[in-house]
């Protein structure tokens, strides 16, 4: 039984992983070379960017980030493809409803859901300039699933700019490391612009480097609201570090968490 299990287990990753490669590399062989001599060089140029950005690029990623990215909490989330992404710098203890009434007290807005539909209305938003405070977030993983909840605030009326912090459901029996038992871990970050990314190829969100200024700025929202019980700054809970996050733009942290306790109502 254990080995019909590890065949299917094969099976799945080879069907999910191997074979989308395989086709966009008989794409890249078969039908790229015609398109490139029957059609104008932009189109061409276009085509192979889109193939290599949105479809081989990621499941490359995704293939290779399992053997040298670790499982094991470290203290960053982790992009859907699998690179290491931006820092958990904040916790919460309290349940959802009682997170979800403080973030919006003061002043967050709930990310509308990673559906077509709201990629579509998100991307005529940036394209365009305009409003969409409710724009939905990219996917980030942290033990093993996406975030349950993400919030942002627009700035200057542009999707270009804004808070954002992405929240997960720590597991039953989960303590951060010193023993500290939370309820929630949040990833937050200040997008400042959009880049065209020459680690991912795609265009995404840049973020400023001082995520923990923006770790800061929600807090500090949040006590503004008389809805945080308590709360405690852990310094030195990781070290200082700078490096880069999933899309490549560099960010710098002091190492430190902030617990924020919410009141029951």
């Amino acid at each position: 039984m254990k080995h019909i299990n590890r065949f299917a287990i094969l099976l799945k990753r080879l069907l999910i992983f191997i074979v989308p490669l395989v086709l966009i590399f008989f794409l890249y062989i078969t039908f790229l070379p015609d398109i490139w001599r029957r059609t104008n060089l932009i189109v061409a140029i276009a085509l192979v960017w889109f193939v290599t950005a949105y479809l081989a690029l990621p499941r490359i990623h995704r293939l290779l980030s399992r053997f040298y990215v670790p499982s094991n909490f470290i203290g960053r989330a982790r992009t859907s493809d699998g690179l290491l992404a931006d820092p958990t710098n904040l916790a919460v203890i309290g349940g959802k409803r009682e997170l979800i009434a403080a973030m919006e007290a003061a002043g967050w807005l709930q990310a509308d859901p990673l559906t077509l539909p709201h990629i579509w209305h998100s991307i005529r938003a940036n394209v365009l300039r305009r409003s969409y405070p409710t724009a939905p977030v990219s996917t980030f993983i942290l033990f093993g699933k996406p975030q349950e909840l993400a919030f942002q605030m627009e700035v200057d009326n542009t999707t270009h700019k804004r808070h954002h912090v992405r929240f997960w459901r720590t597991p039953r029996n989960w303590y951060l490391p010193g023993g500290y038992k939370v309820d929630w871990l949040g990833a937050a970050t200040y997008d400042d612009a959009i880049r065209f990314s020459l680690f991912t190829m795609q265009f995404t969100h840049k973020i400023d480097a001082n995520v923990d200024k923006e770790r800061d700025f929600l807090i500090n929202s949040l006590h503004e609201t008389k809805r945080l019980k308590k709360q405690k700054r852990i310094d030195h809970f990781f070290n200082a570090y700078s490096t880069r996050n999933g899309d490549g733009y560099h960010y710098i942290t002091d190492g430190s968490m902030v617990i924020a306790e919410l009141k029951d109502k």
